[in-house]
């Protein structure tokens, strides 16, 4: 395995793929390298002198610049670097690229259900949604009622033995004997037999909108309800409105309509001013979702061929590995999907800050790359004005695990596009039109692009991970991939598709993509569980972009 790694030939910094000691000599590629202080593994050391204002390159574009002089073997860290940034403008369009060699999935199919609109979906869920954040309680009382009746309550592998902290407490234990107690019980994990055989669960989602705020906000709220809707994840829904709040079931249905005329899923609204109890407005709900529920058990699984999918990309708790391991080979999987003509999604325009770039250049039409430099500025802009800035992207985390400015982040996480023409830009909410690889406009947060990402139509999600998080969502499969062995080792129970094998260089980034696309044909056919969908991650936030009054 090699220490160092050098991920462009014209970058002026080595990674550090091992702890390296100070004035330890290490050889890459015929030629040596000697760090003069110790350098954590993930980070970088500098390949030259630099002076105060020198440019820092990394995956051959710029990614920073020294705020002081830095020696040659000198750690780059944020007491020398600032964030910095190539400047974007339109030119000519270079969509020229390489396809992977895709001869073993050619003929390759997955279990799907199909929608009477010809999509193809890898779930079959139903929803109840409130339409306002006055009755999220209600869709809770929904779920307590119906989760474990139809065996969609899933047990968990562990019990707490809350009676023992009781009896110690009450036997005279102090606080602290009480935090010396293991009060963890390992058990076999129990679930119920489904009622509904072909529906894969119910989801409840709640949120905090819907009234309050803006009334952009509530508009944006039903654009991203029907886009879940629309997604042919979704069999059909329950929407609980309480009558008077600013997202009216009119303009939920007006979005569905508009997005989709042929939309015929089962649909329901139940409107609790309407109603004379909390007891009859629950008997409703629940009346109406099983009535639903006997319409989407009709439909089965049936062969689809793998252009049917739609798989969004997304990273979250990145570190100094994620775009030379994760990333990347997340990215051939995009490219091996374009190749079959199926539709990968890059989201999180934040961390896309720095590699714009490359990005414009690969847009199949004028329109496309203006209309992402447009959406960039915007998006900056608004930053900007609330005393923030791209600047600010990186998290704590990122920092301390080798990525020091949203410019180097955004060049790794960039990494999970690949290299085909991109065919679509989309904005928040906008649904997936055509065919390859779509930019789709989010915020970095984990969560609101992972919920966004769901909204216009992602049917898959693979989510990259350094650090480690558990982020799931509610409608669409999201596989969590790990940078590194360790975290994968470590949180084996989150983690679904380890890619630590590229750093030691025990597998190319091809081989990797291959083992992942053969998972996610079986995550997508019902044949796997995600570890998110195991522990029930239904993580749901929609992105509030105005502010609130």
């Amino acid at each position: 395995m090699n220490k160092i790694l050098m991920v462009h030939p014209s970058d002026n910094v080595m990674v550090a793929l091992t702890d390296l000691e100070a004035n330890e000599t290490i050889s890459y590629e015929g030629s040596f390298y000697t760090p003069i202080e110790n350098i954590n593994a993930k980070h970088k050391f500098a390949l030259s002198d630099f002076n105060e204002g020198d440019e820092i390159q990394m995956y051959g574009v710029l990614v920073g610049k020294a705020t002081k002089e830095i020696k040659r073997g000198q750690a780059i860290t944020t007491s020398n670097v600032k964030h910095a940034a190539n400047e974007v403008k339109v030119g000519e369009r270079k969509t020229a690229w390489g396809k992977p060699d895709v001869s073993a999935f050619q003929h390759r199919t997955f279990q799907g259900y199909h929608r009477s609109d010809g999509q193809i979906g890898t779930q079959n869920v139903w929803l109840v949604v409130p339409l306002v954040f006055c009755e999220n309680r209600n869709v809770l009382a929904a779920k307590e009622i119906l989760e474990e009746k139809l065996g969609y309550s899933k047990g968990r592998d562990y019990e707490l033995d809350i009676d023992r902290l009781i009896s110690k407490s009450q036997s005279g234990a102090t606080a602290s004997d009480l935090l010396t107690e293991d009060i963890l019980v390992p058990t076999k994990e129990a679930t119920k037999e489904r009622v509904f055989k072909n529906v894969d669960g119910i989801k409840f989602l709640l949120h905090d909108g819907g009234c309050g705020g803006i009334r952009q906000d509530s508009d944006t709220l039903c654009q991203l309800l029907a886009g879940y809707l629309n997604n042919p994840n979704v069999a059909g829904a329950t929407f609980l409105s309480l009558g008077c709040q600013n997202a009216q079931v009119e303009i939920l249905q007006d979005a569905i309509f508009k997005m989709n005329p042929e939309l015929d899923k089962p649909l329901f609204f139940v409107e609790q001013q309407k109603s004379n109890s909390e007891g009859e407005f629950i008997a409703d709900i629940v009346t109406k979702t099983m009535a639903g529920l006997v319409e989407a058990n009709k439909i089965e699984r049936k062969e689809a061929p793998i252009s049917a999918l739609r798989l969004g990309l997304e990273c979250g708790g990145s570190d100094g590995f994620s775009g030379i391991s994760a990333n990347p080979v997340m990215g051939y999987v995009s490219d091996m999907l374009v190749t079959l003509g199926a539709t990968p999604i890059l989201a999180e325009f934040p961390e896309l800050n720095g590699v714009e770039q490359s990005l414009t250049d690969r847009c199949v039409t004028q329109t496309d790359a203006e209309r992402f430099v447009e959406l960039m500025a915007i998006y900056k802009k608004r930053a900007e004005a609330v005393g923030s800035g791209f600047d600010a992207n990186p998290s704590p985390g990122n920092i301390k695990d080798g990525l020091i400015t949203d410019a180097m982040k955004s060049a790794g996480a960039a990494k999970k596009g690949g290299s085909s023409p991109i065919v679509g830009v989309l904005d928040y909410t906008e649904q997936i039109k055509n065919k390859g690889l779509n930019l789709l406009c989010t915020p970095g947060n984990d969560v609101e692009s992972t919920t966004a990402l769901a909204g216009s139509g992602a049917t898959l999600i693979t989510f990259s991970t350094g650090l480690g998080t558990p982020t799931g969502n509610p409608i669409t499969p999201v596989i969590k991939v790990a940078s590194n062995s360790i975290l994968a080792e470590r949180m084996k129970d989150i983690i679904d598709f380890d890619t630590g094998a590229v750093v030691r260089g025990e597998n190319s980034i091809a081989e990797k993509a291959a083992e992942m696309l053969d998972y996610l044909l079986a995550v997508a056919s019902g044949k796997a569980e995600t570890n998110a969908m195991r522990l029930r991650q239904d993580d749901f936030i929609p992105w509030k972009r105005g502010i609130s009054l």
